[in-house]
């Protein structure tokens, strides 16, 4: 338990940024299943709007976690490899 006024500030600081952080971090996990879903709808239909929507998910996964990068919420490295791994899985398809 915190016994001066600073600690107790810090406490209440890095609850905010936690849940602030969770949103970037929930989010860009949901993004990844919903692409992943579409990337097997896409597999077996081979539509080409199916690929734009892969596509526009693909872009909204970039930005979020460009945007937690920015924050310090991802690794700059980390981030890269997510964002690689997700444009490896698009292209094989």
């Amino acid at each position: 338990m915190a016994n001066n006024k600073s600690a107790k500030k810090r406490i209440g600081i890095n609850e905010r940024n936690r849940l602030a952080n969770r949103y970037y971090k929930s989010s860009v996990r949901t993004l990844i299943k919903m692409f992943f879903q579409d990337l097997e709808a896409y597999k077996t239909s081979q539509n080409p709007e199916e690929k734009e929507k892969l596509k526009k998910i693909l872009g909204s996964i970039y930005s979020l976690i460009d945007k937690g990068t920015k924050k310090n919420i991802f690794h700059k490295n980390a981030a890269a490899r997510k964002k690689s791994k997700l444009a490896a899985y698009l292209k094989a398809a």
